[in-house]
């Protein structure tokens, strides 16, 4: 795990900077808001671990010029102030966690490890490919800012499309995985399905009911089957 500190106290550092090396993790430290927030910008990390007391940059206007550049690692604020309304801002700003000190450096690690899980398993709830967004849970289907709810099926086959963007995936494969066996070779369900989903997608790309297929991001192959267009 790579982590980002930025805390200006050194003893802080050098605690944290041990104790998560200890721990296996890779970590770069900046003693300043200003240095911190063009580190986090320019990325590369897995978490931050961010200070609110900062020199040249505190910690609240570090996390809201990130979050508000697009940056979306996660951030776990460490602050020596008891203050519920700190806590309430950055969490509303952005963050992901907050430790108050003094804190145990096994407790931090803990955190960091469980950031790390629940991302994991959020990015396994989501298929991004060609600017759209499946999520799996909800079982709909977005891009840029519009969504649409989607069928079991056209759910299961869009997500079977999205796995693998430029991939062609024959009927057969359609078959097997959308509906769970083997249909007569000759049946259209899977034409059917997919006419019914590039209708969904077209009002997302912005292409209308008249969109052609190639405008639909799942195109035709001939004699093969189908795949989803990733870029």
């Amino acid at each position: 795990m790579k982590v980002l500190l930025v805390e200006d106290e050194q003893k802080i550092a050098d605690f944290v900077c041990s104790g998560l090396a200890a721990r296996g993790a890779v970590v770069t430290h900046c003693a300043d808001g200003n240095a911190g927030f063009e580190a986090a910008r320019c990325g590369g990390y897995d978490a931050i671990v961010l200070d609110l007391m900062l020199p040249g940059r505190d910690g609240l206007s570090v996390l809201s010029g990130l979050r508000g550049a697009g940056v979306h690692t996660p951030v776990i604020l460490l602050t020596a102030r008891n203050e519920l309304g700190d806590r309430i801002e950055g969490l509303n700003l952005g963050a992901d966690d907050y430790m108050a000190k003094p804190f145990f450096v096994e407790e931090l690690h803990a955190r960091l490890l469980a950031l790390r899980r629940r991302l994991n398993g959020e990015r396994q709830n989501r298929l991004q490919a060609g600017g759209y967004t499946l999520d799996r849970l909800s079982r709909q289907v977005g891009r840029a800012g519009d969504s649409v709810e989607l069928t079991a099926r056209e759910h299961a086959l869009l997500a079977l499309l999205m796995r693998a963007p430029g991939q062609v995936s024959t009927r057969s494969q359609i078959l097997e995985h959308v509906w769970g066996y083997d249909f007569d070779p000759s049946t259209n369900v899977v034409d059917v399905c997919v006419k019914r989903l590039r209708a969904k997608l077209a009002g997302l790309a912005g292409t209308g009911e008249g969109a052609t297929p190639l405008e639909s991001p799942i195109e035709s192959v001939r004699g093969a089957g189908y795949r989803f267009r990733a870029d």
